[in-house]
């Protein structure tokens, strides 16, 4: 008797075990997409319920910055995106949370040239991820939101040539969701985040070449630079009352955008600031709309289904 009591306890504990790595499974964590220098890139796979067969970079807001520590939370971890991160799964896309070179140590354009690198990743390795390779969407706020811009503007053109096969394939996003992000960072130079990042600071005691130096590298590392009428379908999110990156910016984007008849959408937040959530209370109602907002676009320029 007490013999059988053992084996029924055992396979109890053993079917439990079983629950908890299938419920495990649906995040496999710190895949590696690429290395630099011998330190390894990673990033998060979160895996739909029922997939839908379409993949989407997202990128965290950090001012891309890091902090120096062995034992720092990634910025793949961050949980800026939550919500928009529940719905988007909900609605079956499979989601790659990237993490990616960061100032003090690394300046642009480290963190651009890794956001690439997972593009390419994610891409090159559609057959293992089960997604369509030819449309991938990014996600992204604050410098995340920079990131996944930049990728849906660049051209991203692989190498041919190249001895590994990832960089032989396409960098470029087919349709971008940016929250309170960045366009042009020479209208942003006045942000110590920015100067971190670019690596420069604008001085107009310098002698003229300097300055055209500098203002050259800010234009370079500018989505707004980029922008023609082949670029990826945006969909911008800004708070009103962000304190970090005025909604103007929002606006000028938008702007931009339409002007290179690029398919463009903005959302205001009303009273919304910067960081998650645009700073609303967790029961503020217009979050969902926000979130449902996000997962629409997707389904309009990455599923290409009816609004």
């Amino acid at each position: 008797m007490m013999h059988r009591m053992r084996r029924v306890m055992l396979l109890f504990v053993l079917a439990a075990c079983a629950t908890s790595a299938q419920a495990q499974a649906r995040i496999e964590r710190n895949v590696v997409y690429g290395m630099y220098s011998g330190v390894a890139l990673l990033l998060d796979v979160h895996y739909p319920e029922q997939p839908n067969g379409h993949a989407i970079i997202c990128v965290p807001g950090s001012g891309w910055t890091a902090p120096l520590a062995y034992d720092a939370q990634p910025l793949k971890e961050s949980n800026e995106l939550e919500g928009f991160a529940k719905t988007l799964l909900a609605s079956g896309y499979t989601l790659f949370f990237v993490n990616h070179r960061a100032t003090p140590r690394f300046v642009y354009p480290a963190a651009v040239e890794d956001v690439q690198r997972a593009v390419r990743f994610v891409r090159a390795n559609a057959t293992r991820f089960r997604i369509a390779p030819t449309q991938i969407g990014g996600f992204g706020a604050s410098s995340g939101g920079y990131l996944v811009s930049m990728m849906g503007v660049l051209d991203g053109k692989g190498d041919p040539d190249d001895h590994d096969p990832v960089n032989r394939v396409s960098a470029k996003l087919q349709s971008v969701v940016a929250l309170y992000t960045e366009a042009d960072l020479k209208r942003m130079q006045g942000n110590m985040a920015v100067v971190l990042f670019v690596g420069v600071i604008t001085n107009p005691t310098l002698a003229e070449s300097a300055q055209r130096t500098e203002y050259s590298r800010l234009a370079e590392g500018s989505p707004i630079t980029y922008f023609t009428p082949d670029d990826s379908p945006f969909l911008l999110i800004h708070g009103d009352a962000d304190e970090v990156v005025p909604f103007a910016e929002g606006q000028f984007m938008e702007a931009a955008l339409k002007k290179a008849g690029i398919p463009t959408k903005l959302i205001r937040v009303s009273g919304g600031r910067h960081g998650r959530n645009f700073g609303l209370a967790e029961t503020d109602a217009r979050l969902p709309t926000y979130f449902a907002e996000a997962a629409q676009w997707f389904d309009t320029y990455l599923r290409k289904t009816s609004k």
